[in-house]
């Protein structure tokens, strides 16, 4: 089974059978679907309220199997915590933040992210350098998502390996590993999502760190493509999967960790499967 943790939503057309037969053409099973952007997000076109956005990523995801609606929320707002409850009451299976205006550490993001980890769901961050055309990627290198620590249940991924950042990430990583080998009241998991950020040229050096850095990972990492719902590229996914399987086969990553990262741990992200 191959899984696709990063597939975004758009304005425009909405055919869930196209989509449906590309993500077969691709030989995805299925993934996570980020609904549109609330429009504080910097180049969200769009006035949809949360229940709009909501009602669409729930619709797209009866385009088959496999598929995981995940709201896109600005836990800064004033009304954030009623959003949660509206999101998990319609059986969204986790969130979606991008730290655009704020820092992850901002108190009223901590209180949204704590309702949101007592409900159980997840939450996908991006992190690394942001395409938004303005001077925000600061709020959105790893280190500063240390302060997730103090969200007790929480059971969050950062997106693109943290790119330009990918040694900070994976230093990130390993600090929260050892916090909650060492606190045992402290239960907090990451995972990385291996979504392209990185340019071919400095995917094999990121996966190459990540995979032989010493650190227990092979639980905690799986694929995604950023590709978008509404025009799903196919050939882009593939060459994407292919690359990373490649490079993974090389460096000696076992048949049952990569099952593992193109799959199974997705699911056990959003499930909240044990390790």
């Amino acid at each position: 089974m191959i899984l696709d943790g990063h597939i975004h939503i758009d304005d425009g057309p909405e055919d869930r059978e196209d989509f449906a037969r590309r993500l077969r053409k691709a030989e995805v099973d299925g993934g996570i679907l980020l609904s549109p952007a609330p429009t504080c997000f910097a180049g969200a076109i769009h006035t949809a309220s949360p229940r709009e956005r909501l009602e669409k990523v729930l619709l797209w995801c009866e385009a088959g199997p496999n598929l995981y609606p995940f709201y896109w929320i600005d836990p800064t707002e004033t009304d954030a915590l009623k959003q949660v409850d509206l999101a998990v009451s319609k059986g969204v299976a986790g969130f979606k933040v991008i730290c655009s205006t704020h820092d992850p550490g901002d108190p009223r993001a901590l209180r949204t992210y704590q309702a949101i980890a007592e409900t159980g769901r997840p939450i996908l961050f991006h992190s690394g350098i942001l395409w938004d055309g303005k001077p925000s990627s600061p709020y959105n290198r790893p280190a500063n998502f240390e302060a997730l620590l103090d969200v007790k249940g929480l059971r969050f991924a950062l997106a693109h390996i943290s790119w330009p950042w990918t040694d900070e990430c994976i230093a990130v990583y390993g600090k929260f590993q050892a916090a909650m080998r060492r606190h045992e009241d402290l239960n907090v998991e990451m995972f990385i999502d291996t979504t392209p950020g990185t340019p071919p040229i400095y995917r094999r050096d990121a996966l190459t760190r990540l995979f032989t850095v010493g650190y227990d990972v092979a639980r905690n990492v799986f694929f995604g493509s950023d590709n978008h719902a509404n025009q799903y590229n196919s050939d882009y996914a593939r060459t994407w999967i292919e690359r990373d399987h490649a490079i993974l086969t090389e460096i000696g990553v076992d048949e049952t960790t990569m099952n593992n990262v193109f799959g199974e741990n997705l699911k056990r992200f959003v499930e909240n499967r044990q390790p």
